[in-house]
């Protein structure tokens, strides 16, 4: 029995077959690219040359191949802490540790929950929506926690404090617009810090106190001071009123004088000017004793002493 085999020259392949195995696999691979399926707890942004142009739910839908592609969103709720490590529960100071009104420390510790509820603010209208809304809840939460004094913070105002602090975070988020909401959030637990942060706000309100009673004794003495040097200054203004005053009567009363002896002078120039010498002399030498010789002949002298002329005015 013999077999006669045919060189691999004498097989031919047919135009159309090759034509046909092309179209199949193009088929193919517009079939994969064509349709996509979303799970019920997602949601897909679909983009037409890179801009978004629709937004898909849980189903199998279908896209234009190589011109469109989808982006999957998780649209479950998630959440993160603050203030702790959730696998190792450990603390995180730099994120719990916070200051009451009453000017005393606290570890708070939160648990921040949200969901995507609009996919395509949530990928374009931030990098990271998570991480926004984590530096939105600290510096709501730090603002809440600052208005409330040690007590409530750890005993009775842990649910207004987390109400008040949730419409903080709601406003935020309205006026950021990122595609989020919050659903909720819980204070998970609210102590004194360690010992030696205590410590060290000993220390600092220590410092504060002396601050405080120096300056209270710094206003002591200038509320003493103030008054007496007040009093210093009105009793220095009213004696020098005085002395101005008692100057001016002084001059006042000299002129009158000067006035008044001067018409004497001009009535009696020569007594006038006998009686000023005599006032003159008593003024210089009191005890003086004047001799006048009153005749032509100097048969008569007296003895007349100055005041007895100056006692007649």
């Amino acid at each position: 029995m013999s077999l006669n085999f045919k060189s691999t020259s004498d097989l031919k392949v047919s135009p159309g077959l090759i034509k046909a195995v092309v179209i199949v696999a193009i088929l193919v691979v517009l079939g994969l690219n064509s349709f996509y399926t979303i799970n019920e707890q997602e949601a897909a942004v679909v983009t037409t040359f890179g801009i978004a142009s629709a937004t898909t739910d849980s189903g199998l839908h279908f896209k234009i191949p190589f011109i469109q592609k989808v982006q999957k969103v998780d649209t479950t709720i998630k959440g993160f802490p603050i203030g702790y490590d959730s696998q190792t529960n450990a603390s995180i100071e730099d994120e719990s540790l916070m200051i009451t009104s009453d000017y005393n420390f606290v570890n708070v510790d939160f648990y921040i929950e949200y969901r995507v509820t609009d996919p395509v603010k949530a990928l374009y209208a931030s990098e990271n929506y998570e991480a926004i809304l984590k530096t939105i809840a600290q510096s709501s939460i730090r603002a809440e926690i600052g208005s409330y004094p040690v007590d409530s913070v750890i005993t009775t105002g842990k649910s207004e404090i987390q109400a008040n602090i949730r419409e903080k975070i709601i406003r935020h988020l309205e006026t950021h617009d990122i595609g989020i909401t919050l659903i909720n959030l819980t204070i998970q637990d609210a102590e004194p810090p360690t010992a030696e942060v205590l410590e060290a706000f000993m220390n600092v309100e220590s410092a504060k106190q002396g601050a405080d009673t120096a300056k209270n004794n710094a206003n002591k003495y200038m509320n003493e001071q103030i008054p007496a040097a007040q009093a210093e200054v009105n009793k220095i203004k009213q004696e020098a009123e005085a002395t101005k005053e008692a100057r001016i009567n002084e001059a006042k009363g000299q002129a009158a004088r000067f006035n008044k002896l001067f018409e004497e002078y001009k009535k009696y120039p020569l007594i006038t000017k006998q009686r000023m010498f005599y006032e003159a002399m008593e003024e210089v030498l009191p005890d003086l004793k004047v001799i006048i010789d009153g005749s032509e002949a100097g048969d008569i002298q007296k003895l007349l002493p100055l005041e007895s002329l100056t006692a007649t005015e």
